[in-house]
């Protein structure tokens, strides 16, 4: 059970996620988190960095539709300027926006990955629905009131998967 938790890949930001690494691995879609993954929670619009990341992607082929259980409009918001397909109130870990996703870029889940910072909602939803999941550590240590909840869980999760030898990696956010 506690296997669905364990994310494919860890990486310290989504910024160090090469398109050349995605496509040596087949990868044609990237499904992604928006808040704590790309920006801040608290930050509307995308950084010169995620715009440059959006660009690299695109410039490789590669798809990429952001995924949030946040409302429209801030979802909206965030992902007209980069011109990128999003789904909004997407209710993850349930997989029914996932694989919304998929059917939107018409890719097979060995084509894609999901990258998120959350193991309850991304990480646990991606593997439920069959992808490639990627880890990243949370922008900032502040999260919503319910994020707050899930990241004293996570914890719990992440400090089993060290104990049993699954990860070495650390989390900033473990301390």
């Amino acid at each position: 059970m506690l296997n669905n938790f364990l994310p494919n890949e860890h990486f310290s930001s989504v910024l160090e996620i090469d398109p050349n690494h995605l496509k040596e691995k087949g990868v044609k879609g990237i499904i992604t988190d928006l808040d704590n993954t790309l920006v801040a929670w608290d930050v509307p619009d995308a950084t010169d960095e995620i715009k440059d990341w959006f660009k690299a992607m695109n410039d490789h082929g590669i798809q990429v539709t952001i995924t949030s259980n946040n409302n429209e409009d801030r979802v909206k918001l965030f992902s007209d300027p980069l011109n990128a397909d999003f789904i909004y109130s997407a209710r993850k870990p349930l997989s029914h926006a996932f694989k919304k996703a998929q059917r939107q870029m018409d890719l097979k889940k060995d084509e894609m990955v999901v990258i998120g910072d959350q193991l309850l909602t991304d990480v646990l939803g991606g593997n439920l629905a069959g992808f490639h999941t990627i880890l990243v550590v949370p922008i900032v240590e502040t999260d919503g009131f319910f994020t707050r909840i899930n990241r004293k869980i996570e914890r719990r999760i992440l400090n089993w998967m060290r104990r049993k030898g699954k990860i070495t990696w650390e989390r900033r956010d473990q301390s």
